[in-house]
C-alpha cells in the first residue's frame, strides 16, 4: 500500500502557473505508475497525466498536453504536476493516484488506480 498526500494548489489568475506536489510513502512503489486526475464541480473525475515511476515515461490527456508536465523526484519520493498557462476551466480538485502495474501501459482510467490522495484545490480566476 502507498500513501499519497497532495499539496500546492491555490487560487491563481488565468495565465498563472502552479506546481502541485504528491508526497509518496510506502515500501513498494518503485514499480508503480503514478497519475494525476482532476475533478471539476459537477463533473466526472478525468485523467490528466501519468508516469511510470522507474523510467519516468509520461502520458497526458489531450486537453492538457503542452501546458501540464508530470515528473517525479525519486530522491524525495515526490511526484509533481507543473501546470502552466492556467485557465478558469482548469478549476478543479487535483488528485494524485497510484497503481501497482508499473510494467503495463500507462492507465488513464480512474478505476485502475487503487490508491488516491486527498486532493488539492486549484482555482483559476479570470
Amino acid at each position: 500500500q502507498v500513501q499519497l498526500v497532495e499539496s500546492g494548489g491555490g487560487l491563481v489568475q488565468a495565465g498563472d502557473s502552479l506546481r502541485l506536489s504528491c508526497a509518496v510513502s510506502g515500501r513498494t512503489f518503485n514499480g508503480h505508475q503514478m497519475g494525476w486526475f482532476r475533478q471539476a464541480p459537477g463533473k466526472e473525475r478525468e485523467f490528466v497525466a501519468a508516469l511510470r515511476w522507474n523510467s519516468g515515461t509520461t502520458g497526458y490527456a489531450d486537453s492538457v498536453k503542452g501546458r501540464f508536465t508530470i515528473s517525479r523526484d525519486k530522491a524525495i519520493n515526490t511526484v509533481y504536476l507543473q501546470v502552466d498557462n492556467l485557465a478558469p476551466e482548469d478549476t478543479a480538485v487535483s488528485y494524485c493516484a497510484a497503481r501497482g502495474l508499473g510494467d503495463w501501459s500507462l492507465s488513464i482510467r480512474n478505476y485502475e488506480y487503487p490508491s488516491w490522495g486527498q486532493g488539492t484545490q486549484v482555482t483559476v480566476s479570470s
